[in-house]
């Protein structure tokens, strides 16, 4: 196999010599932001990621995964069972992965997640063994089948939420932890009975299996109703695809000293350097924007685990001196142990970006003329106000930039232009009865380094 489609997240940030945006559009958002955790020494649950091109081949060959990639796939998950000393679907000491999409650029909610997989019968078996906690691994197990009959095979998860509803009135509780290992078990066997009843076939104990019809479902993803909206939206060109992630679990759900949560390293709403995000206790990731348990602000992590807590501060700093930018981060806590498990530049307002910008030249992380204008992929800046139109009028467009941008202009103007920041570029345009604005759309992330623009009558 000529191309390479497969990359461990601790080669990726070598991999393509320092070219960021390359790495980026290869491995995509979230694995270019794993291989680069890795590299900057960060505790990240290791992994592989099948890139975006390996997408592109999946609809090239009719939506299927080929052998070559297949045999990647299971040469990627030996070695990642070498590193981590476990193996897929063992039953003395089972390795369990995520699979998560990961586009080069975010899109948040649109595109398919899988937790625990490689559980099954025995396995599950001997994750509990392993760890000496029979709740914690039918928790998981009951979580795989779900999400794996959801998301893969498509069978509506109410009907799994109906059962836990049913078995925690039976038991007169609340809350999904007050159901206890033999609630669980239970729920396992009524999960895999569900996933029968509808794929007239039995829940697949082959974790290979298990694997391939996941990466599949994640490539699916992308050509999903609600993301082809988003795309459509944000204007992100389907040709693009998504790459996949493969990462080992880290358990946010495996008791009291455990848990899961999203963080920014700044107030993304006024750009106040404060730390500010939320957590649950004993939970996954998928816990935390369910709604069924109320989320504790980061603060008290402080109280519950402070040497976590201390370390998460650190990270955090870390990682905002290393991307140079405030961080949008989630992160999971395994029996008192700390997983980062994503970093990205986080999304804020206006007022947020000038704060952030002129806060990071006081403290010396960037220069004054790193401290412009930044557009991620879609975003667009246009004149703030309503100009009147006139009869007749014209405008000029100076522009310095870093990017690639498309520029639209009245009824004339609507062109891409690419550009590495050192010279100028300029564009003028007459109006008929509409008022002299324009619009600049980033193609691909993109700095504005200066911009005029000058409107008249004619």
């Amino acid at each position: 196999m000529s191309k390479k489609y497969l990359y461990y997240f601790s080669e990726g940030s070598q991999a393509f010599g320092g070219d960021k945006t390359a790495m980026r559009n290869i491995l995509g958002g979230k694995g270019s932001g794993l291989a680069e955790m890795t590299a900057a020494g960060m505790p990240v649950p290791q992994g592989f990621t099948i890139t975006t091109e390996a997408c592109t081949q999946y609809y090239a060959d009719g939506r299927q995964i080929n052998a070559e990639i297949q045999t990647d796939i299971f040469a990627h998950v030996k070695g990642l069972e070498d590193l981590t000393g476990k193996k897929l679907g063992d039953v003395e000491n089972p390795l369990l992965v995520s699979v998560r999409s990961g586009a080069r650029q975010s899109m948040p909610g649109m595109m398919d997640t899988i937790l625990n997989l490689g559980l099954n019968d025995a396995s599950v078996e001997g994750l509990a063994k392993k760890t000496g906690n029979p709740r914690f691994a039918y928790d998981s197990y009951r979580r795989f089948v779900q999400m794996f009959a959801d998301v893969v095979m498509g069978v509506s998860k109410s009907l799994f939420e109906e059962e836990i509803d049913k078995m925690k009135a039976a038991k007169g509780v609340t809350n999904d932890v007050d159901l206890d290992a033999d609630d669980l078990k239970q729920l396992v066997v009524i999960f895999k009975k569900i996933y029968e009843d509808n794929e007239h076939k039995p829940f697949p104990q082959d974790p290979n299996e298990q694997l391939i019809e996941a990466v599949k479902a994640v490539f699916r993803s992308w050509d999903n109703p609600r993301a082809n909206v988003y795309r459509k939206m944000n204007e992100i060109p389907y040709e693009w695809g998504t790459a996949v992630n493969v990462q080992q679990m880290a358990f946010g759900n495996s008791g009291d000293r455990s848990g899961t949560g999203v963080a920014f390293t700044r107030d993304p709403a006024t750009g106040a350097k404060r730390l500010m995000g939320e957590y649950l206790i004993n939970a996954q990731g998928e816990d935390v924007v369910a709604g069924v348990r109320t989320p504790s602000p980061i603060s008290h992590l402080q109280d519950q685990m402070p040497e976590v807590y201390d370390e998460f501060v650190a990270i955090a700093n870390r990682l905002e001196h290393y991307f140079q930018d405030m961080q949008d981060m989630e992160f999971t806590i395994e029996d008192g142990k700390l997983y980062m498990l994503q970093a990205r530049n986080g999304k804020r307002t206006a007022q947020a970006a000038l704060q952030i910008a002129c806060d990071l030249v006081d403290e010396g992380m960037i220069t004054e003329r790193e401290a412009v204008l930044c557009l991620d992929a879609g975003q667009s800046v246009a004149p703030g106000v309503e100009l009147p139109s006139e009869f007749l009028s014209g405008g000029s467009l100076h522009v310095r930039f870093e990017g690639k941008i498309r520029v639209e202009m009245g009824d004339y103007i609507h062109t891409e232009f690419a550009s590495d920041g050192e010279r100028s570029m300029w564009w003028s345009s007459y109006f008929i009865e509409q008022a002299p604005t324009f619009r600049i759309t980033a193609v691909e992330p993109t700095r504005i380094i200066n911009m005029t623009y000058k409107a008249s009558k004619m």
